[in-house]
């Protein structure tokens, strides 16, 4: 075999449709278009979701909510979850091998939600509120 030899196996290359090319090619005149109508003229054709004039899917239905693009890079953490982990020390790392936390996740809150009993010293820009600072400090722990 030489290179200057190789050719695609029989069949799988397939001529393109010539229409509009005179009677002789069998799409010639209407070149496949039928007669007449929007669809058979050049440019002609309708707008994506059009329903014939009919108020269309999209604007009938009721709109609501938003999705933040930010909140995936962000997250939240109960005092319960902390207590489970039962860690010393906390950072995004420990928090992302025991999968509390995405791997995508920038940001993370440590809520007040659940009580917390062990002391747990949070590191590495982990942040919390007001009543989950007042928890772990109370718990002898630490916000960093």
């Amino acid at each position: 075999m030489e290179l200057n030899s190789i050719k695609p196996a029989e069949g799988a290359k397939k001529a393109r449709r010539r229409v509009g090319r005179g009677i002789g090619s069998g799409l010639g005149k209407t070149a496949g278009r039928g007669h007449k109508g929007q669809k058979s003229r050049s440019g002609g054709y309708h707008k994506v979701g059009f329903e014939g004039g009919q108020m269309p899917l999209q604007r009938r239905l009721p709109k609501r909510g938003f999705k933040s693009q930010s909140a995936k890079y962000n997250a939240e953490i109960t005092l319960g979850e902390l207590e489970r982990l039962g860690a010393a020390e906390v950072d995004m790392l420990t928090l992302k091998q025991a999968k509390l936390i995405g791997e995508m996740t920038k940001n993370v809150k440590v809520i007040k939600s659940g009580a917390l009993t062990i002391k747990v010293a949070l590191s590495g820009g982990i942040l919390a509120t007001a009543g989950a600072k007042a928890a772990i400090e109370a718990a002898g722990g630490s916000v960093a």
